[in-house]
């Protein structure tokens, strides 16, 4: 079949995306075959394509197609998260804009418009990332909160409740003002900023004398109940046990003294407001204060400050300032940098604040998640961090799961008038229990919801088997005993502790077994500023306009190209043009050779057969290299290794080496064999880039031979890498370097690339490749010389010497120069090796075959040294 002049990505990634879709060559069910399983770090339902999104699915696809063509039962779970803070936000918002509030509908009105707008909305993201070639099994799509799988979530509330690990306390909590929730860590993110440092004088009580105290936030002075000194600052040892009066309020605090504080910020003493900051809580809870909550839940002032009551806080800072100042107790203010929590959600800045919620005891429970990541039962790639992992989870804090929104999964707890409470899972359960306990009263269930966290951390688990949790250990369904553990998890180092650890502890739990074998982390994708992309900074492209351009399989080796696992991708477009050229390069290499007369009588020239033969050997050497990065998920190095074998090695070399010549215009045909080969190594090539460029490959794989059925690349069995003769491609690099240096040569003396040249070679071993460097440097003939050739230029390839006769035109001193700045940079070069080799660490740990290379260094630059200097003496 003829190959079009130009690719059409659009038509193909069309084309193939719904063939593959049509064939059922994503779905999987268990069979008698290994199964390879990843399930997607599921995307809100809120979400749109992002670029991280993009670096993360493409990685996910890559092992996916990859372990199918391998032979593995591949199966790719997708699916979205319910993202509670997220989606409730947006639909606060869309019921704003129809003129409705949330307080005034019921929690089932409001659910009924939630529900609405997901399904409306909630699919877009699935449906943008089959424009990226992902290859899910699209039937097993899940949603956080399935009816099934919110069931499970409630099963393992009440199950950790009643193994004591869930409890109810009042605690201090990240609470997002705009949203009216507590929300976790990873939904705070910090910005810098130009702050006002007041300092804020203090009476003693019964006294002339004052204190001073430094605060960022003079609003929270009206919920002190304590000033907080060193014990062996000299400074204040008087007034331990004192009282100061809060200015404007007079009311009288303790002043306590504890080693927390640092003598040297500040002042040297501490205004205590357990009400309003995580530290000064835990102060008031050693030291006995009392709590005072200023701040409503929506961040306005409350009846407890006294004064601003209804103020906003931010507006109560502004005029408390002004009323301080007209009282005399502002000393100065300073300017500083530092640094405040966000909500990641609604943007607004974040409230400390001491709340009754629903909490997770971390400490004993975590201990397996820990032990799986340190005895390496989960491998974290890179290994980097592990010590990250170690740290936290060593500090692990107690886990708040209540958030204060009606869509979730709403809490199992059930309560009395007098705030009394049971874990049910129904209503007909709570009473039963009321009745056990002497409650009094129909229970009303808590109106409060889960952590979203708290449903995903069952995802590898429920995405199989929801009843797993019920059923209890190793009475999961057939889809749970085949695909779990699933083998790799992508996903991003800011979740490591938030979401994957929490899934170890799952499933360790639940199932007896960890989630997953590798978690491979990808890095934060940045701009050419260093700054993460983000629709506020407006630095972001739209992935969908980047696919539209460049095809998808340009944008898929553009992320990959530079995206080492855990290292930050320095995102640029113009790496998305190199992944478009090498999509170009391969369906021009493509074309050639289906354009490639063949005649079928004609003897197969010993030049090609010596290029099919070093081909083949290089192709297997590349692809033990590639499989050995796979292995060990370098997958951007797998990427570079597949690039430069197809465009150095095939492009540039072997199709130059096979390609006939021309007479009078027209090609000459080329042999049946070296098409047949030509043809094979094309195939295996496409085979090799399908993981990273799945629509083109399909194209090509198509286009250059008779497919019938479900022979596609996509099910196509991945190559195998064979024995290969190290001794030709090492023949062969010798060649390129002549090839690259007449090319050199010819470029500085501005020779025409038509005028053929003569070659003499010295200390030649092998001449196997002189019709290919007669080729490809346009030699007349090169002559075997036992001796240095006169007014020539001369260079030395491995072992062996070659010189280019320039007649009586040799400038002698030029040529004396050159040579040798070439023998101190080998003799530089040789101090290296030896010194490598010298080195005794090196030579213990280093694998015998790494030895032998750097052996084989040493004693070419030797003879490169020995070369020089002999052509320096002719000279």
């Amino acid at each position: 079949m003829e190959i079009p002049k130009n690719y059409d990505p659009k038509s193909a990634e069309d084309k193939w995306y719904a063939w593959w879709m049509e064939k059922g060559f994503f779905r999987s069910v268990p069979d008698e075959r290994e199964p390879y399983t990843i399930v997607i770090p599921p995307p809100n339902v809120t979400g749109v394509l992002h670029m991280g999104h993009m670096l993360n699915n493409t990685i996910q696809d890559v092992l996916i197609r990859r372990a199918r063509m391998q032979g593995k039962n591949a199966c790719w779970v997708p699916g979205t998260d319910h993202a509670s803070i997220a989606t409730e936000a947006k639909v606060v918002s869309l019921l704003k804009e129809q003129g409705i509030n949330k307080k005034d509908l019921s929690r089932e009105e409001f659910l009924k418009h939630a529900w609405s707008w997901k399904e409306k909305y909630g699919g877009i993201i699935l449906e943008q990332l089959k424009k990226l070639g992902a290859s899910c099994d699209w039937d097993r799509t899940r949603f956080t909160m399935e009816e099934e799988l919110s069931e499970s979530v409630i099963d393992v509330f009440i199950d950790l409740y009643k193994k004591g690990y869930i409890y109810r306390g009042t605690r201090m909590v990240n609470w997002d003002p705009a949203a009216l929730t507590a929300v976790s860590d990873e939904e705070v993110f910090m910005k810098e900023a130009t702050s006002k440092l007041y300092y804020v004088t203090y009476k003693i009580e019964g006294s002339e004398d004052t204190i001073t105290i430094a605060t960022t936030r003079p609003e929270t002075i009206l919920g002190d109940t304590a000033i907080c000194v060193h014990p062996e600052d000299e400074r204040y040892t008087k007034l331990v046990g004192k009282k100061a009066l809060v200015p404007l309020i007079n009311r009288a605090v303790i002043i306590i003294a504890d080693e927390y504080v640092d003598k040297s910020f500040g002042t040297g003493a501490l205004k205590v407001t357990p009400a309003h900051d995580k530290n000064d809580y835990e102060l008031g809870k050693k030291h006995k204060l009392d709590t005072i909550d200023i701040l409503n839940p929506d961040g306005t002032m409350s009846a407890a400050a006294q004064l601003y009551v209804g103020q906003d806080r931010f507006h109560c800072r502004k005029a408390i300032v002004k009323d301080l100042e007209e009282a005399g107790h502002i000393v100065k203010v300073e300017e500083i940098k530092n640094n405040i929590g966000y909500s990641e959600r609604t943007n607004v800045v974040i409230e400390p604040r001491l709340s009754p919620q629903w909490f997770v005891a971390m400490k004993e429970f975590s201990k397996p998640a820990y032990n799986a990541v340190v005895n390496g039962e989960v491998n974290l790639i890179p290994d980097k961090f592990i010590n990250t992992y170690k740290y936290w989870m060593e500090n692990v804090q107690d886990w708040c799961i209540s958030r204060q929104l009606w869509w979730g999964q709403r809490i199992p707890a059930w309560y009395d008038d007098a705030g009394n409470y049971v874990v049910a899972k129904t209503l007909e359960e709570a009473k039963a229990e009321f009745a056990k306990k002497g409650f009094n009263g129909t229970p009303r269930q808590d109106e409060d919801v889960v952590d979203t966290w708290f449903s995903s951390w069952l995802w590898p688990i429920t995405v199989f088997d929801p009843a797993a949790i019920r059923n209890g250990k190793g009475n999961g369904n057939a889809d749970l005993k085949y695909y779990y553990p699933t083998n790799d998890l992508v996903t991003a180092p800011e979740i490591l502790f938030f979401w994957v650890a929490r899934m170890i502890i799952a499933g360790y739990e639940y199932v007896g077994e960890r989630p997953f074998s590798n978690v491979y982390l990808t890095g934060i994708v940045r701009d050419k500023q260093g700054r993460k992309m983000s629709k506020s900074l407006g630095n972001s492209p739209d992935p969908l306009g980047l696919i539209e351009k460049y095809g998808a399989d340009g944008v898929r080796v553009g992320m990959l190209l530079c995206s080492p696992a855990g290292n930050d991708l320095p995102f640029d477009e113009s790496m998305c043009e190199q992944g478009r050229n090498f999509w170009n390069k391969i369906w021009n290499a493509s074309r050639l050779i289906r354009g490639f007369a063949v005649d079928s009588k004609l003897e197969q020239a010993a030049s090609s057969k010596i290029a099919s033969e070093w081909f083949d050997s290089r192709f297997n050497q590349q692809l033990a290299e590639i499989n050995e990065h796979f292995n060990k998920f370098r997958l951007s190095d797998a990427l570079m290794a597949t690039y430069k074998l197809v465009w150095d090695d095939f492009c540039s070399f072997y199709l130059e080496m096979i390609k006939p010549d021309f007479v009078d215009g027209v090609a000459k045909p080329i042999d049946a064999k070296t098409y047949e080969q030509a043809s094979a190594f094309l195939e295996n090539i496409l085979k090799i880039v399908h993981p990273f460029m799945p629509f083109i490959s399909e194209e090509l794989y198509h286009l250059i031979g008779d497919r019938k059925g479900n022979d596609a690349v996509i099910v196509a069995s991945w190559p195998e890498a064979k024995p290969f003769d190290a001794s030709i491609v090492a023949q062969f690099d010798l060649a390129q370097q002549v090839i690259a240096t007449v090319r050199t040569f010819r470029s500085q003396k501005k020779l025409s690339p038509k005028e053929a040249l003569e070659l003499k070679a010295m200390n030649v071993t092998d001449q196997r490749f002189f019709p290919t460097i007669q080729k490809l440097a346009n030699i007349s003939s090169i002559e075997v010389v036992k001796e240095a050739a006169d007014n020539a230029f001369s260079f030395v390839a491995g072992q062996s010497q070659y010189f280019i006769p320039v007649g009586g035109n040799i400038d002698v001193e030029e040529e004396r120069e050159r040579l040798k700045k070439e023998l101190e940079y080998n003799k530089g070069f040789l101090v290296s090796v030896q010194k490598k080799l010298a080195n005794e660490r090196f030579v213990q740990n280093a694998k015998p075959e790494v030895i032998d290379v750097e052996k084989k260094k040493m004693s070419d630059a030797e003879a490169k040294i020995k070369a020089i200097e002999q052509q320096l003496a002719n000279l």
